[in-house]
């Protein structure tokens, strides 16, 4: 099991920036992906980016050119760089892991790790 704190949300204005800041600690397994997913108050749980421990990454359309996700697989951290902040980006942010707890014939059979606490990010006037 793998305990995930997130941390560097804040308030800040449309066009701003924040980084974000994700740490897996306790971890017995490998970790093959990272992610950060958001919530806004309302909706449901979506992913937001990942990286993969190759470096592959994906984003949703919306934040395309905007954030960047970034790890360093030493420390079991993902960081998320926000820019061009907008009001539609409000929602608190999660991390979470894909941990490699088999090998399989077919590959890695994956885990997710337990929610944090995730951390607010505002986007205000």
């Amino acid at each position: 099991q793998v305990h995930l704190a997130e941390s560097g949300g804040g308030v800040v204005q449309p066009g701003g920036s924040l980084r974000l800041s994700c740490v897996a600690s306790g971890s017995s397994f490998g970790i093959y992906e990272m992610a950060w997913y958001r919530q806004a108050p309302g909706k449901h749980r979506e992913l937001v980016a990942s990286i993969t421990s190759d470096g592959t990454t994906n984003y949703i359309a919306s934040v395309k050119g905007r954030f960047t996700i970034s790890r360093d697989s030493a420390k079991n951290t993902a960081y998320l760089q926000m820019n061009s902040l907008k009001t539609e980006d409000t929602a608190v942010y999660y991390c979470n892991v894909d941990l490699m707890v088999e090998s399989t014939p077919t590959g890695w059979r994956t885990e997710n790790a337990p929610w944090g606490q995730g951390t607010q990010v505002t986007v205000s006037s």
